[in-house]
């Protein structure tokens, strides 16, 4: 009984926080919250139920037992409640499924796309005039506004989840699969690719930031613009010289690789490698020159041709990428 407590502390204790199924920051996510506390709740007084008649049936009253035994508790109690019980849930579930589909039609959303790669994620910002932004391994929407993400995969398949706002959706290869939902209020979590995809796979999370309006729009107008003059001007070199441009974009300089993430504003994002490093310089030399230790079974080529004063301004330029 101890043991069986403590375990029920350590699962509650992870039902909270920035990638909890229990936070409801948005309509959608809310109604999702409510109908899994529903099931949890229904499934644990069902089974306080079952145990009670399972001890009545043992050692209770003859009549009680007898009772029990009779065609019509069978009948009432085997079949029509189990279900009345199940249909109430599925048509219930089956709403909560389209619980985005009243924001379809919604004026003004914000499109996205998003990617899911090996091990990475390509998030792609559409505008009304058919330009596009690219950024990867974080989300950045405006709250009180409909998002519309466009979900789909370069590989194999992907599962894209964001816990505090939306259920999750898969990524599947030669379809697009469409995302609706609303962030209530500004605020960080996180997501997390929740179908198995290769050997990286736990460690394709991300970030996603929720911003007031004026802010998001502000942000969104620097995300559009190239990257500033480097004053990491060895750096910059390096960056070239080393092959980064091969398959990194940054805009603004010869660097139009398509392979890897952009990198234009990198140096502004919450993370490095799909959440699970710090943005900062020492970041980037640890995921440059320790990246399959970091993320085993990455895809990006060693790069250990950089002494430690090179890579060291190498990090440099590439944090100063805002």
């Amino acid at each position: 009984m101890k043991l069986f407590c403590i375990m029920a502390l350590l699962i509650i204790a992870g039902c909270h926080g920035q990638q909890s199924a229990f936070t409801g920051l948005g309509p959608v996510s809310s109604r999702i919250t409510l109908l899994t506390w529903i099931m949890i709740i229904g499934a644990a007084l069902i089974t306080l139920l079952i145990c009670a008649l399972i001890l009545i049936s043992i050692a209770g009253p003859a009549g009680w037992r007898h009772k029990l035994t009779d065609k019509k508790s069978i009948v009432w109690g085997g079949i029509v409640f189990p279900v009345v019980t199940l249909t109430a849930l599925l048509v219930y579930g089956f709403l909560i499924l389209n619980a985005g589909g009243a924001l379809i039609q919604a004026e003004n959303p914000v499109h996205i796309s998003v990617v899911g790669e090996q091990w990475w994620w390509r998030v792609i910002y559409r505008y009304d005039d058919g330009r596009t932004t690219e950024s990867a391994n974080e989300l950045r929407i405006p709250t009180g506004r409909p998002i519309e993400i466009e979900l789909s995969t370069a590989d194999v398949i992907h599962s894209f989840w964001i816990p505090a706002y939306a259920g999750k959706i898969d990524m599947i290869p030669g379809r697009t699969n469409i995302l609706h939902f609303i962030a209530d209020k500004p605020g960080i979590v996180t997501g997390q690719c929740a179908e198995y995809c290769g050997g990286a796979h736990a460690l394709m999370s991300f970030y996603t930031m929720a911003m007031a309006p004026s802010e998001y729009d502000a942000w969104l107008a620097k995300e559009r613009t190239n990257a500033r003059p480097a004053l990491e001007k060895e750096g910059e070199q390096l960056f070239l010289s080393g092959g980064c441009g091969g398959c990194h974009t940054v805009r603004g300089i010869r660097a139009d690789g398509r392979i890897g993430p952009d990198l234009t504003h990198v140096g502004s994002r919450l993370s490095l490698g799909a959440g699970i490093l710090p943005n900062t310089a020492e970041g980037f030399a640890k995921w440059i020159s320790q990246h399959q230790t970091v993320k085993p079974e990455s895809l990006m080529p060693p790069f250990g041709i950089f002494s430690e004063s090179e890579l060291q301004s190498l990090s440099a330029y590439l944090n100063s990428l805002e």
